[in-house]
Formats: structure tokens, C-alpha cells, sequence
């Protein structure tokens, strides 16, 4: 809830507590009637002053000064209200254009659509690389847009007309994030008829979503439980794959087969360079990390790298001939 609902809520919380105090107050000392006690009130509050409806006692009279007082203070409360809620309108006026304007000079830029647990961390991810503007159209995640000043667009991104003042005609990457998947796949068929050219990248919530959003035009899927799913059993079963991965490759964990070779003593690569194993021309398996016995990890090892008894590699390539290294690596086999 916004800080001015919350203002204007207390305001009418406010107001009813002080008719209600003020009618029941001239009942209860002066006796007066239900209507009477309510008019007192409301000519109080409103500093109106018709003058005393009901004969007012030494006591009626302090409770009348209280009530008005608390009135002056009340309306005084609420002109506060209005002012921030002119300011921060005409700001918004003029922040909007100033967002416009930077969004129509974008070019190549990234859209993404939702701005939920699942997009903050993409938005994270992706804008220190390019420029990114946010679809969002939940009022609450819109404000937090604006306080961190990142350019976005409020309205619903399955729309044409949103996802054109996105500047779609002219992004090069879409991002769908939304928490639904018939919301997805309406902004991928809007977005491809819009772009035929753009990268669309779109979450799956559901299983067999994947195949319907590659049909209508995304480029790539990724099911936000399956991945999740299988790095919790890679953590298990290969976990300096993951290690590795998260530290350096994370966005590859998907698609690409990816295995940790150990090499033992017995092995004919142990003394060897990269270069000299020839692990790459003769099996066409990429070394993208080492893991030394010291726990020491060495990023995209160079052709001069010495291979160790103990070292962990971290591959990818075809399973065939990762099985292959695989044997090398414990000694069965030789290069």
C-alpha cells in the first residue's frame, strides 16, 4: 500500500473517531440529543459557528475547545494530504516525459517484461551489460521502480500499445517473467508480431508450457522449477560443476553437458599441458575450469596449464566423449 493510501486511510479513521467522540461527548454531558450532539459536532470540526445549539456547561465548553482544536489540526492534515498528492502528481508528469524521451533514444536495448521476484533478479543480471526498460503495471512494484530510477513503462505488457512505448520496434532482447503463463505467451505472439527479429526470452511456470511458447515464437524457455530442480541435484551429485558454474558460467546450466573429470595419478595426462594432452583437438572437449587439490580454481585454463594428479576438470562437450576423457582421466585409457 502506498504511503498517501495510508495517509488518507488514517484521515477517515481519524474523522469518524472524532464525529463519533464528539457526538457521544455532547450526549453524554450535556444531555443532548442524538441530532443535536451530531450538528454541535460538525459546526465544531468545521469551524462553521452557528453559535451554541445546545446550552454548553463550564465542562461542554473545554470538550467544544478540544474538538475544535483537534478540527483545525484535522483539516490542516488534510490540505498536507492534497499538496503531496498535486506535487507528487506533477512530478510524476514530468518524470514520465523525462522517461519517455530516454526510452525513445534506446536502441538494441533489452525489454523486460515483469518486475516480480523472478525479473528483479534478471534486471539485476542484465543492466550493468545493456539497457534494460521494465514492463510493470502492479502500482506497489512501480514505485519501487521509481524510487531506484530505473526506466520503465507502467501498463500491461500483453498490450501493443505498451510494449510499442517499450520501444519493441527498435529492443533487441524481450525478457517474459510474468507470473502466468497465458501472460507470457501473449506477450511473446504480441512481441513477435511487433519485432520479427528481436531475442525473446520467456519463463515456464507450468510443465508443457516449453514446447506451446517455442511454437508462437520464443527463442528460448526456461522452466523456473526444472532448472531450479536440477541444480539442487547436480549440488548433490557434481557439485564442483555447480561451484563452478555459479561463480563463473551460470547461465549455461540449462542446455550444455557438463561433467568434473578427475584425474588420478595413474592417468597419462598427469605432466601434461592442455596443449600437449590434446584433449580438445582429439575429443572435442572444452576445458572451462581446473580445480587443484588446494581447492584453488583456475577460469578458462591456458594451453600451458600443467595437469596435476588430483586436478578436477571441468568440461562440456558430447557425452560420448566425455566418457572417453572420463577413462583417460582414471588411468584405463591412454592418449
Amino acid at each position: 500500500m502506498s504511503s498517501t493510501k495510508r495517509k488518507i486511510i488514517f484521515s477517515l479513521l481519524f474523522l469518524s473517531i472524532l464525529v463519533f467522540g464528539g457526538t457521544a461527548g455532547y450526549m453524554i454531558i450535556e444531555g443532548a440529543s442524538f441530532l443535536d450532539a451530531l450538528f454541535m459536532t460538525v459546526i465544531t470540526l468545521t469551524t462553521i459557528g452557528y453559535g451554541e445549539h445546545v446550552p454548553l456547561s463550564k465542562t461542554g465548553m473545554v470538550f467544544t475547545m478540544i474538538l475544535a482544536i483537534s478540527g483545525v489540526g484535522f483539516f490542516f492534515y488534510i490540505f498536507s494530504i492534497i499538496g503531496d498528492i498535486i506535487a507528487t502528481s506533477t512530478l510524476e508528469i514530468f518524470s514520465g516525459k523525462k522517461m519517455e524521451g530516454q526510452i525513445a533514444k534506446l536502441k538494441d536495448h533489452c525489454i523486460l517484461c515483469g518486475f516480480g521476484r523472478v525479473g528483479k533478479h534478471v534486471y539485476e543480471f542484465l543492466s550493468p551489460e545493456l539497457p534494460v526498460v521494465v514492463i510493470e503495471k502492479d502500482p506497489g512494484k512501480i514505485e519501487e521502480l521509481q524510487s531506484k530510477n530505473i526506466l520503465h513503462i507502467q501498463g500491461d505488457a500483453t498490450l501493443e500499445e505498451t510494449l510499442l512505448k517499450a520501444g519493441i520496434e527498435r529492443a533487441k532482447y524481450l525478457v517474459a517473467t510474468l507470473g502466468e503463463d497465458a501472460l507470457n505467451l501473449y506477450v511473446v505472439i504480441t512481441a513477435r508480431g511487433l519485432n520479427p527479429d528481436i531475442y525473446i526470452v520467456s519463463r515456464a511456470n507450468e510443465h508443457g508450457v516449453e514446447k506451446k511458447l517455442y511454437q508462437v515464437g520464443a527463442n528460448r524457455v526456461f522452466s523456473i522449477y526444472h532448472t531450479g530442480a536440477r541444480k539442487i541435484a547436480l549440488s548433490v551429485l557434481k557439485p564442483n560443476v555447480v561451484d563452478f558454474i555459479d561463480v563463473a558460467y551460470p547461465e549455461v546450466l540449462s542446455d550444455l553437458e557438463i561433467e568434473e573429470v578427475k584425474v588420478s595419478e595413474t592417468s597419462s595426462l598427469v605432466g601434461k599441458t592442455i596443449e600437449q594432452s590434446q584433449i580438445r583437438p582429439k575429443l572435442n572437449v572444452a576445458i572451462l575450469a581446473m580445480r587443484r587439490k588446494t581447492g584453488e580454481m583456475l577460469f578458462n585454463p591456458g594451453p600451458s596449464t600443467l595437469i596435476q594428479d588430483g586436478d578436477i576438470l571441468i568440461v562440456f562437450g558430447e557425452r560420448r566423449n566425455l566418457d572417453l576423457l572420463s577413462n583417460v582421466a582414471s588411468g584405463k585409457l591412454a592418449m
